[in-house]
């Protein structure tokens, strides 16, 4: 039984929709005024005025992350594949620990204000003009590409609006407030709309739950192996458990501690020690993912199997059809705003990264006099023309046959470069500007063959999965920096010297402050908990 997912909702949900816009943008255009009242500066615009503490960046860290690719994509992997691709949640709180450990010291103590600033403070100028111009490509083409598209096919599917209509219209929504407001009206935003997030996919995992029967129900209408989240070649062969663990931390490393999109938030902290903080509690919340949005998938896998609910036409339909048969009005307007915070807070991020990289990593080199209001009103502009980039781009996204894959593959092939510049250059002394630009320019290239070779598979016969030709290219990245560098030695600044660990137990010494959240011992709670967790569900 097939059937269709435009959504039967009454007033009440479309109150709720209404209030939340309207709020969401009224919060935006606040966080504007009140930045305004502190006398506008380039400062205050793109990092908040370094104000930041760890609730709101941990918030914000969260809901940049999440878009309306996990919401539908992920439910559609649980639905096809049980609890498997939630790895790509689970290993992202490791990297949050390594942000907060590891880089997150270095990015304040350099006061930077972008992360292409701080490869040129560790290596050189040529660094951070390509990782600059990488890292904008990424935010138009990624962050903010796939979520629209992904988020317009969803409100065709339950509202019936036309894709580029969709687009267009979230855009501007979303655009006006960060366009406006800068950091501080995307953080504000983002704070709401993560919370707005949880409770919207808190209901849909409550109610299929108790619908299925509970664990018991749900186990015994799957297959045992849909449970478990670590699996061999022969069960899922897209993402075999070594890939995890090969693969995923090179991705990983690059998205949580080297992507400016991610990682303005933390540059926009109001101390280190918040800096600090802030990741690890966004690890805390990040274990919330695949019980939100990958076990609701599972969940109506086994309602399908009762013969509680219909199937979809498409599998990619599957959170539509719980939505509109298991929530009651009222909740569906709660679960349609969530969705519509997802897909906002994502492209706000990333749209105000592009602007902030922009504006100081290429216009105020190129004029360094530059009046902070002018900085402002360019970074404006840039968001402006970011937003139209993205709205033409989004429909292409339709190319990719499967939405969340295809966006692991594009990063997948974007990142092993870019990883292996950030992590041997905090841990590795040697690691010199010439072997960082060498790894820059020969890894990007090598990156986008093998994106070609991947394309056009049916022609070239490529058979090696995305995770697994990440970690094959950061191999090969690595050993270029390491040999270059070996033969052009780097001569330290006084400055660069400061950015590079001495041994890793260097970033835990030091006198433990403020108790239980002392930042040593929120990761080894957050590290030891996240151990349970794949020992129960391996």
């Amino acid at each position: 039984m097939e059937t269709k997912t435009l959504l039967n909702m009454a007033w009440p949900d479309f109150l709720v929709i209404a209030v939340y816009l309207v709020g969401i943008v009224g919060l935006g255009l606040w966080a504007w005024a009140q930045r305004e009242k502190r006398q506008s500066s380039s400062s205050e615009y793109f990092l908040a005025g370094s104000s930041l503490r760890w609730p709101v960046i941990g918030l914000a860290l969260f809901s940049t992350n999440i878009s309306t690719i996990h919401l539908v994509s992920l439910a559609q992997e649980g639905y096809v594949n049980g609890l498997a691709y939630g790895n790509f949640e689970w290993m992202a709180t490791f990297l949050l620990i390594v942000l907060s450990l590891f880089f997150a010291p270095f990015y304040i103590r350099s006061r930077v204000a972008t992360l292409p600033d701080f490869l040129e403070k560790r290596y050189n100028r040529a660094c951070r003009d390509w990782l600059a111009v990488l890292s904008i490509i990424s935010a138009v083409f990624i962050h903010i590409g796939f979520s629209l598209y992904t988020g317009a096919l969803v409100l065709k599917g339950m509202f019936g609006i036309d894709v580029n209509t969709s687009i267009i219209i979230i855009a501007l929504l979303t655009g006006a407030y960060t366009i406006i407001g800068g950091l501080l009206a995307v953080v504000m935003t983002e704070s709401v709309q993560t919370i707005i997030l949880i409770l919207g996919s808190a209901c849909v995992l409550v109610i299929g739950f108790v619908a299925v029967g509970g664990w018991g129900g749900l186990a015994a209408a799957v297959e045992p192996v849909k449970l478990t989240i670590l699996r061999t070649a022969s069960e899922t062969p897209t993402l075999p458990w070594y890939s995890v663990f090969l693969g995923y931390p090179i991705i990983g490393l690059w998205y949580w501690c080297a992507d400016q999109t991610i990682v303005q938030r933390v540059l926009g902290a109001k101390d280190e020690r918040q800096a600090r903080l802030g990741p690890l509690f966004a690890g805390f919340i990040k274990i919330l993912p695949v019980f939100l949005f990958v076990l609701p998938g599972l969940i109506a896998l086994g309602l399908v199997r009762q013969g509680k609910l219909p199937a979809p036409a498409n599998s990619a339909d599957i959170y539509s059809v719980m939505i509109n048969n298991l929530l009651p009005v009222g909740l569906k307007g709660l679960v349609a705003a969530a969705l519509l915070a997802a897909l906002m807070s994502t492209v706000s991020g990333a749209l105000n990264s592009i602007a902030t990289l922009f504006t100081l990593d290429i216009y105020k080199r190129w004029r360094p006099e530059t009046p902070e209001r002018k900085l402002t009103t360019i970074g404006r502009v840039v968001t402006f023309v970011a937003m139209i980039a993205a709205i033409l781009w989004s429909p292409l996204v339709s190319h990719f046959q499967s939405i969340f894959q295809g966006i692991v593959a594009v990063i997948c092939y974007i990142s092993p470069p870019i990883t292996a510049v950030f992590l041997w250059g905090v841990f590795w002394k040697k690691a010199s500007a010439a072997g960082a630009t060498a790894t820059l320019s020969l890894g990007s290239g090598l990156g986008l063959v093998v994106f070609f070779l991947d394309w056009f598979k049916d022609k070239t016969g490529w058979n090696i999965p995305s995770m697994m030709a990440t970690f094959y290219l950061f191999v090969i990245c690595s050993a270029i920096l390491v040999i270059v560098s070996l033969k052009t030695p780097q001569v330290h600044t006084a400055e660069s010297a400061k950015l590079v660990w001495t041994s890793p137990l260097e970033a835990v010494r030091g006198r433990f402050t403020a108790g239980a959240f002392d930042f040593r011992i929120v990761s080894a709670v957050l590290f030891v908990v996240m151990v349970i967790l794949y020992i129960v569900f391996a």
